[in-house]
């Protein structure tokens, strides 16, 4: 099912749920009620749980070390912090060099919300390895995601039902049929989560964060953010200025959007990325197997998401390849360039009846395994969301709102557009029209812009810098594609953010890599 926020969830996160590793166990105590006084248990990590993504538990690092688990308790509610409480997993490797040179934890989110840091971190961890000389790398599972206190909404087999649904209806019967399956989606969502639902909020995590922060015995957080990542580091900066150390925001969430500027936007930056993959394809010297010319290119895949919505094609079996998860799978694919080459050849296959590499590329997307169950991704994610988003859209007004969405991308447009009434009649009212990441007094967070990013598109870092206030954002600039740029491995954005990470020095504003 279409939804624009979850089209957040970084490439990193989606990835790893669909390929990899890991999660938290071991308890934790605190003394006399005081969270903050709690030790936490590290030990080895177990295979991860279901609402993870399932895999073996995570592999040493390359030099041999091993990956810890722990959980650390925080309360249910933040304005009864007394109050009950629930586990939050986390996970780390620690710094590999010398004691006297260790800086203290570097935090990781990276992103959806709904994605789990315990398994993402391990499938990416050799990228950090120049920061981890002088930190314990350390991610989490925010609340409501993966083994913290996790969301829960449906079964297995009613999400394959839920993401075989045409998500861009084109007639009333086909929009009542898709906004009342939403309703039920919701209405689960309320019945097998109704502890944790109302306390899902961004501030809620960015107030673990802080918790995690005296925990691991640093006098301040220093923070890694990826795509949501980003929202969450700005809300923390907001709640605690005078407490950020270091911190890096990468592939950012605008801040001062809505809901549907935010899905206008990534309509306009996913079909950016389309039109960019379909120039790369045409313009190398061997041929392009799925079009001679870029509009050749995107002709046909919209002619295929059209023959699709009238004739499905087989997908992994039973499952088959409808308009809605080849569109899916398209999105997936442009988050990352490395993913390219797996679009061009599900299109190929697909072009000749197979649907089953665009299926995998959807699921992937959408937290399926390949065993057939799903970690709790979309549920998280859509929670989070919408706990946090006080817009409520219905039916009739995305209707009106299509020929915009559609101006913006032919392809995605429709499909992002509708993603909009993922909150109708959700449990839980939305706390603000957006974010509040104003942050006077707080310590420079670099903000890191791609001009290729579908998902966050590049403006919204100028408009986070803008929203932090003067003096604390400081905007670097990558001109390359995919969602992120730090994990693109260009060696300009690597350099500077390790130089503010490990020795403090803040690259000037406005500083561009390409």
């Amino acid at each position: 099912m279409a939804n624009p926020s979850r089209l957040r969830v970084s490439a990193l996160a989606t990835t790893a749920v669909l390929l990899s590793a890991v999660l938290a166990g071991c308890g934790g105590s605190a003394k006399d009620g005081d969270l903050t006084a709690q030790k936490l248990d590290w030990k080895d990590c177990p295979a991860p749980s279901e609402a993870e993504g399932g895999g073996s538990a995570p592999s040493p690092l390359p030099s041999g070390t091993r990956w810890q688990c722990a959980t650390m308790k925080a309360p249910l509610d933040w304005s009864r912090p007394k109050g009950d409480t629930i586990d939050l997993a986390l996970i780390r490797a620690q710094a590999s060099g010398p004691a006297s040179r260790r800086i203290g934890s570097l935090v990781f989110n990276f992103g959806g919300p709904g994605g789990s840091g315990v398994t993402t971190l391990p499938a990416f961890g050799s990228d950090y390895t120049a920061l981890r000389t002088r930190y314990d790398l350390v991610s989490f599972d925010p609340r409501g995601v993966g083994r913290s206190a996790p969301v829960q909404c449906e079964s297995d087999a009613q999400l394959d039902d839920y993401f075989q649904q045409d998500a861009t209806p084109d007639d009333s019967a086909e929009r009542t049929q898709f906004v009342t399956r939403t309703k039920q989606f919701n209405a689960a969502c309320e019945k097998n989560s109704r502890t944790i639902l109302p306390h899902v909020r961004t501030t809620d995590a960015a107030r673990d964060m802080d918790l995690m922060r005296q925990v691991l015995g640093d006098a301040k957080l220093h923070y890694f953010g990826i795509s949501y990542g980003t929202e969450l580091g700005g809300v923390y900066a907001h709640l605690f200025p005078r407490r950020v150390g270091r911190a890096v925001l990468d592939a950012v969430v605008d801040p001062t959007q809505t809901p549907e500027q935010g899905a206008l936007g990534q309509a306009k930056g996913f079909q950016l990325a389309l039109d960019n993959f379909a120039k790369d394809c045409t313009s190398k010297s061997t041929e392009c197997p799925i079009g001679s010319t870029e509009k050749e290119v995107k002709d046909r895949i919209a002619t295929l998401l059209g023959n699709l919505e009238k004739k499905p094609i087989p997908g992994i079996f039973p499952r088959q390849l409808t308009e809605t998860a080849a569109t899916n799978g398209i999105a997936q694919s442009l988050y990352s360039k490395d993913f390219w080459e797996y679009l061009t050849e599900g299109l190929e296959q697909a072009y000749d009846g197979d649907g089953k590499v665009l299926m995998l590329l959807s699921d992937s997307m959408n937290g399926r395994s390949e065993n057939g169950e799903y970690s709790n991704l979309t549920a998280a994610n859509i929670a989070i969301n919408c706990s946090d988003e006080k817009q409520r859209y219905d039916a009739d007004y995305v209707q009106r709102k299509l020929p915009e969405f559609h101006a913006a991308s032919p392809l995605f447009g429709a499909y992002l557009a509708w993603g909009m009434v993922s909150c109708t009649d959700w449990a839980v009212p939305g706390a603000a029209d957006h974010p509040d990441v104003s942050a006077p007094g707080s310590a420079p967070l670099l903000v890191i812009g791609n001009t290729g990013d579908p998902a966050t598109p590049y403006q919204g870092a100028r408009a986070m810098v803008d929203a932090l206030g003067k003096g604390v954002g400081v905007e670097l600039t990558y001109r390359g594609q995919g969602h992120g740029a730090y994990d693109s491995k260009n060696k300009c954005v690597q350099s500077a953010v390790n130089a503010y990470l490990l020795d403090g020095k803040v690259p000037k504003a406005g500083t561009v890599c390409s």
